[in-house]
């Protein structure tokens, strides 16, 4: 496996590296830290696309996508940018959905193995009980790219995976968390809900807990684990408990994905809460069309930091044809984008997603062609 090139954003990113809580040395200047982090992650990302030159397209692959489960908005929108780009660089592509459990997704992963193509993408899940079957894949010569297998962007050795797809994990909880701290002035007390089975989504509720208990007028009221394959029957129910227990003082929700919050918003009506109240929901990823409709409207749920998941698509692609040549991968990382009412109406946001207006679907298109 190939060493990774230094990651870097190629496209204007978001410097949060420069804001250190350390810096705050009172709790004004923590909150103002947060409005200046929120305010940089809300900017335009407009800026001309470009990566590493990368191959010619190479013909006649077939590539396919284990994803963890359909149902989940972010998963599918990946998707879509990935059947879009294999139909404009011309390779068969096919979808397995792991619908939300590891014993589908390793039997998905399992089927994906026996039909022998010439790539594997491991879609949102962390193959860590796949071992066996991944290191087959390694053995027959098939190629292993991955999205959100793990927080972090670039290859996963244990895993034989070349590298895995994502935007930085630390910074998009970090977003997340400092946009409660900001938009209460310092006073949010959350509850925080994420899914155990993902590793990423563990690590970027921890990272949101880390950054509200460092807030002196905020409180973390409760930390939930509640599988996103079981929403739909779970969280009404703890919306109910959550606001009977914490009353007014639950003004804010911090979550790993934004499919939480398609069943909290009904629940928190038939409760009594009307659109404006608190809580306000605040999603870590990953940008879904009930989402930004949620935001357009006030229903409840106010920020998502959203994903490019259609880019995502794309650079999937893009790895795969680099890998098949033996050539690096391209080291892309994409910067962070706070999705609020104020910017809902730029980059893509009319058409419920985020979808960066930097030309990347002509450079990749071009770049495949030779140009």
């Amino acid at each position: 496996m190939k060493n990774p090139i230094k990651y870097l954003s190629l496209i204007a990113a978001v410097t949060l590296s420069t804001y250190s809580y350390a810096d705050a040395t009172s709790a004004q200047q923590y909150v103002d830290m947060a409005k200046q982090v929120v305010a940089e992650a809300s900017g335009e990302t407009n800026v001309a696309f470009s990566l590493p030159t990368g191959p010619k397209a190479v013909q006649d692959k077939t590539v396919i996508f284990v994803a963890s489960d359909l149902k989940n908005s972010g998963v599918a929108g990946v998707v879509k940018g990935f059947e879009e780009a294999a139909k404009a660089i011309g390779w068969n592509v096919r979808v397995l959905d792991g619908a939300g459990s590891v014993p589908s997704q390793s039997s998905a992963m399992k089927q994906a193995l026996a039909l022998q193509p010439d790539g594997i993408v491991v879609g949102g899940f962390t193959p860590n009980t796949m071992v066996p079957t991944l290191r087959k894949a390694n053995q027959l010569g098939i190629k292993l790219v991955s999205w959100h297998a793990t927080p972090n962007p670039g290859p996963i050795e244990d895993l034989f995976i070349e590298t895995n797809i994502t935007s930085s994990a630390d910074d998009v909880a970090r977003v997340s968390a400092m946009y409660a701290i900001a938009k209460s002035e310092g006073k949010a007390n959350v509850v925080i809900l994420t899914d155990g089975l993902y590793s990423i989504a563990v690590h970027k509720a921890d990272v949101m807990k880390s950054y509200i208990e460092k807030c002196e007028g905020c409180s973390v009221l409760g930390y939930e684990d509640t599988p996103l394959a079981n929403t739909s029957a779970r969280i009404p129910q703890l919306t109910y408990s959550l606001v009977q227990k914490h009353g007014d003082k639950y003004n804010y929700t911090l979550a790993i994905n934004d499919l939480y919050f398609d069943y909290m918003s009904p629940a928190l009506r038939s409760a009594g809460k009307k659109k404006g109240d608190a809580p306000y929901n605040i999603s870590a990823g990953d940008g879904s069309e009930s989402a930004f409709e949620r935001i357009r409207n006030g229903d409840f749920q106010v920020a998502t930091v959203a994903e490019p998941l259609s880019l995502h698509g794309w650079q999937v692609i893009d790895e795969f044809n680099r890998l098949f040549q033996d050539q690096p991968i391209s080291g892309y990382v994409t910067p962070v984008h706070l999705v609020t009412a104020e910017n809902i109406h730029s980059n893509g946001g009319d058409q419920n997603l985020y979808d960066p207006e930097n030309n990347y679907r002509e450079y990749y298109s071009a770049s495949w062609n030779g140009k």
